[in-house]
């Protein structure tokens, strides 16, 4: 007698084990996002008090400021990219998705 397995085609160790989701990859990104966006409030935090401030404000530490805001939304999108990228390799090792090429 045959198993189910047999009737599907797939043999019985197909299964890739037991994953953890949110693989540790995505836990890892999402950990830095997580770093980011507490940086960025902090940082909007005080560009929103020195704006307040009118023309008293220092424009150099605005500008500085401005540019911290540019670099963590470069960072942000990098994380986000490797969020998706390990996201999509553990739908692949579930055979959810297939794999690409």
């Amino acid at each position: 007698m045959k198993n189910s397995d047999d009737k599907v085609g797939l043999p019985i160790h197909s299964c890739p084990g037991k994953i953890q989701i949110p693989t540790d990859e995505e836990q890892r990104a999402l950990a830095e996002l997580r770093k980011i966006k507490a940086v960025v409030r902090e940082k909007k935090a005080l560009l929103r008090q020195l704006k307040s401030l009118g023309p008293k404000a220092e424009a150099a530490q605005i500008e500085a400021i401005e540019l911290e805001l540019e670099e963590l939304r470069s960072k942000w999108i990098a994380w986000e990219r490797q969020k998706e990228d390990a996201a999509r390799k553990r739908m692949v090792l579930l055979g959810h998705e297939k794999p690409e090429g």
